[in-house]
C-alpha cells in the first residue's frame, strides 16, 4: 500500500479494491445492521431463482450441478473420426 502527502500535507492512503470493499461492508454493517444483510440476501436470492429457474431445473435432472461437456460433445460428431 503506498500512501502521499498532498500540498495541504493530509495523507492520502491508496486503497486495493478488497479493502476499499471490506470497509464499505463494515461502514453498511454499522449503519444498516444485521438484518439489512439478511434482507438483501434473501431478495437477491428470490430474484437469482426468477431468472434461472430453468437453468436450475435442468442442473438439477443432470444431479444438482452443472457439468462440463466431453470432448466429443464439445466438438461435435467428426472429433472421434
Amino acid at each position: 500500500m503506498e500512501s502521499r502527502m498532498t500540498e495541504n500535507a493530509e495523507e492520502i492512503t491508496q486503497l486495493t479494491v478488497q479493502q476499499a470493499g471490506a470497509r464499505g461492508g463494515s461502514r453498511t454493517l454499522e449503519r444498516h445492521g444485521r438484518e439489512f444483510f439478511q434482507v438483501i440476501g434473501k431478495k437477491g436470492g428470490k430474484r437469482t431463482a426468477e431468472l434461472y429457474r430453468d437453468l436450475f431445473r435442468e442442473f438439477g435432472k443432470k444431479g444438482g450441478r452443472p457439468r462440463r461437456p466431453t470432448l466429443d460433445e464439445y466438438m461435435g460428431e467428426e472429433a472421434g473420426k
